[in-house]
């Protein structure tokens, strides 16, 4: 018994540096939404999963701007699915107040985001990764 609890501590700890250094984590510009306006994501690890919350807000001019939305999470529950694939999880997409089932793919410092509700799907643009 006492072999199985250290194995699996050792697992686990073993688990937590992989997540500091998955290479999604840090801040992503979105694409510009139907109105023109975008904004960053601060993407972190929430548990098991990845998530990504609002941080700053921006117009159609590029200005940034205040929001209702920042500090709201915009990803949830989003899971690594190797080779720059995370999927499972949802993105909510403040312009259309919709909650999409999504897949996300990075490459390089590129995030392609797409989503579907209700059988209708949604490409939510090519993020890029924001300093």
């Amino acid at each position: 018994m006492k072999t199985l609890i250290l194995a699996a501590a050792v697992t686990a700890l073993s688990i937590l540096p992989a997540f500091a250094d998955d290479p999604i984590a840090g801040k992503w510009r979105t694409a510009k939404d139907d109105n023109g306006n975008s904004g960053i994501i601060q993407v972190t690890h929430c548990g098991d999963t990845i998530c990504g919350t609002l941080i700053e807000s921006f117009d159609a001019n590029g200005a940034s701007v205040p929001s209702p939305n920042i500090g709201k999470k915009i990803i949830w529950n989003m899971v690594g699915k190797g080779n720059g694939a995370y999927g499972g999880g949802k993105v909510w997409s403040p312009d259309r107040d919709k909650v999409y089932s999504s897949k996300m793919q990075m490459t390089g410092n590129k995030l392609a985001v797409k989503g579907c509700v209700f059988g209708i799907c949604r490409d939510g643009g090519n993020w890029t990764r924001a300093n």
